[in-house]
């Protein structure tokens, strides 16, 4: 069974504005999945569809089985929603946030606590659970969120941007927590701009640009159309202008750094041969951008 099965989605405003425009997406049981858009590309729409925030024009969508619109109880109650905005009561204490939120599902405070608890321990909150929320950092409120969204057990997860803002260190604790979530057998749909969290994190991936899906496949088959690696090159000693070799693309960003397009057949090593042979000295290298925002720009483009 899918955890999310959407069939030929449209959305059409009064104005005439197609945002979405026929999409089929299926996310298995289970799964991180990545969904990829530029702003503007139908994402949100997507998302509000899903949680019954936008009305639909045409097509179906269905959580566990669950069509949203005849079935929509049924539907929600496998459905947590992290969306980018905070947007709880930042008066309350950590601890009474989730609690009150569980009373939205009808749980009972003896297992409110319980939730709680567990949920807050995960995204490592516990020790802020008696903190009024206002004075926790960014990262701490996006993390309350999600423990928030956890509290009524959903199957599947959508987390809209959930660590945008927040500095690298803390992006990479949430990305642990984010898959300890996923391994206990919650389904994750993840959005986000820093798409290097996308190729880390998901095992499938989607990209929606301008209201339809142009991209729908497993990370590592995506990955694999990538025939070009970029990196950037700190040279030991200036340069006037890039040198000229058969089957390289050479980019001099300034006299000490050189950029450089290498085709996957060819390794860095028969690249640095090469380089020496115009005694060029190379003292370090990074990619450039990750693969996926390589690829990304590609598809969209």
């Amino acid at each position: 069974m899918y955890a999310l099965s959407i069939e030929n989605l449209t959305k059409t405003y009064n104005n005439g504005f197609q945002a979405l425009k026929g999409i089929d997406l299926d996310v298995e049981e289970g799964d991180f999945f990545a969904l990829l858009g530029a702003n503007g590309a139908g994402k949100s729409t997507t998302i509000g569809i899903i949680s019954s925030l936008i009305n639909k024009t045409s097509g179906n969508v269905s959580i566990f089985g669950h069509d949203i619109i005849k079935e929509n109880k049924k539907a929600k109650s496998n459905l947590g929603i992290v969306p980018q905005e905070i947007n709880f009561n930042q008066f309350e204490t950590v601890e009474n946030i989730l609690l009150i939120y569980a009373g939205y599902f009808g749980i009972s405070r003896k297992e409110a606590k319980r939730r709680a608890e567990k949920a807050l321990k995960q995204m490592h909150l516990w020790d802020k659970r008696d903190t009024v929320s206002r004075r926790l950092s960014g990262g701490m409120k996006r993390r309350v969120m999600i423990a928030r969204a956890l509290i009524p057990q959903p199957r599947l997860l959508i987390l809209d941007e959930p660590t945008a803002g927040v500095d690298i260190e803390i992006r990479r604790s949430m990305w642990e927590m984010m898959e300890e979530v996923n391994k206990e057998g919650t389904a994750i749909i993840l959005t986000t701009h820093y798409l290097e969290e996308a190729e880390n994190l998901c095992r499938n991936i989607a990209i929606i640009h301008e209201g339809m899906i142009v991209e729908h496949s497993d990370m590592a088959t995506l990955l694999s159309y990538i025939n070009i690696n970029h990196f950037i090159l700190d040279l030991d000693k200036p340069l006037q202008r890039p040198p000229e070799i058969p089957g390289y693309q050479f980019e001099l960003a300034s006299e000490k750094v050189l950029t450089v397009g290498i085709p996957k057949k060819n390794t860095l090593n028969q690249l640095f041969e090469q380089l020496s042979t115009y005694n060029i000295q190379v003292k370090s290298l990074k990619n450039k951008s990750n693969r996926l925002e390589q690829l990304f720009m590609d598809i969209v483009q």
